[in-house]
């Protein structure tokens, strides 16, 4: 089966991201034919400085391989070099009703957040719809608080099929699988705009500093804890193995452990967790050529896709003079 997503290039990616969705990805790949994408169309919703985009698609294209993205067998390209998506969003859009799009939480929580209410912000989903449709996915992975987009994809494809006859595969979700909400070192959910990430491949003293920061409450050292309501418990789940995990539990419920100790173990495991990709991100780093060949062939193979299905839509809604007699 085809499975895609994609990936805001907004910086370095953080464990957040890793641990809530790249693993997934890493994973899938060796049992379903796999294509992932940068996405930075979408990233301009947020109006991001011109300067920093064309790094930060480097960036995670580099955080992907040297995690163990195979590009020789996974389709993986920067979603501008593929403009038909584009073009298919237009076609979307025009049989898209308003009241769908008015629907979506995604929008209402993002102006919630504080990010301007633009067009491009409103209309997301039907350019992620055209993003999942135009290479003909069959599985989506999404966390699930995000079966609402797959759900619209669905709609927007099945009100084109009705009206212009079967053009596009409807996608299903696939529900990843992952620990709850990563927290980040104020507690909040991980977020680069929070500013309260630990970036995957970050200088090891950094990530030390932002350890030792992580927000704890004020239970003394001598009382019972309760680990599942500790941000470092929490991020312990991610690293520690079921053995240790069990014997840190055990430390917290019986007392007389500070959260500091936990604090100086959670840096080890963290750091020994990524300790393998360190090398292939730096030698990376060196070759930014070897990088960007990755991502043009990528985007010729996602354009051949891409191509086929958008000229299927064309012909499907009339854009086809040529084959007038």
């Amino acid at each position: 089966m085809r499975v895609l997503s994609g990936i805001q290039p907004s910086g370095k990616l953080h464990i957040g991201n890793f641990f809530g969705a790249m693993r997934q990805h890493l994973e899938l790949q060796a049992k379903h034919e796999s294509f992932y994408f940068i996405a930075d169309y979408h990233a301009l919703t947020s109006n991001p400085n011109p300067a920093d985009v064309p790094r930060n698609v480097l960036d995670v294209t580099m955080d992907y391989m040297a995690l163990g993205l195979d590009t020789e067998k996974t389709v993986f390209w920067c979603q501008s070099d593929v403009p038909e998506v584009v073009e298919l969003a237009w076609l979307l859009s025009c049989i898209t009703p308003m009241g769908l799009l008015q629907r979506c939480t995604s929008y209402k929580d993002k102006i919630a957040q504080g990010l301007s209410a633009n067009h491009g912000l409103f209309a997301y989903p039907v350019l992620q719809a055209a993003d999942i449709l135009i290479f003909n996915s069959n599985l989506v992975p999404v966390g699930a608080d995000q079966k609402q987009h797959i759900e619209v994809t669905r709609d927007i494809a099945g009100y084109f099929n009705n009206t212009y006859g079967e053009t596009f595969v409807l996608p299903d979700e696939h529900i990843i699988e992952s620990v709850a909400v990563v927290p980040g070192v104020d507690g909040r959910k991980m977020s680069k705009s929070y500013g309260n990430a630990i970036e995957i491949f970050e200088p090891q003293s950094s990530v030390k500093k932002k350890v030792m920061r992580i927000v704890t409450d004020s239970t003394p050292v001598e009382e019972p804890k309760d680990p599942d309501k500790c941000n470092v418990f929490a991020l312990l789940k991610l690293v520690a193995s079921l053995e240790e995990l069990a014997q840190w539990d055990k430390k917290y419920r019986d007392g007389g452990m500070g959260y500091g100790e936990a604090k100086k173990r959670l840096v080890e495991l963290l750091i020994e967790y990524f300790e393998p990709y360190r090398q292939k991100r730096a030698e990376l780093e060196n070759n930014l050529d070897a990088v960007k060949q990755v991502l043009e062939n990528g985007a010729k193979r996602a354009k051949a896709v891409a191509s086929e299905t958008l000229a299927k839509a064309r012909k499907a809604v009339g854009l086809d003079y040529r084959s007038c007699k």
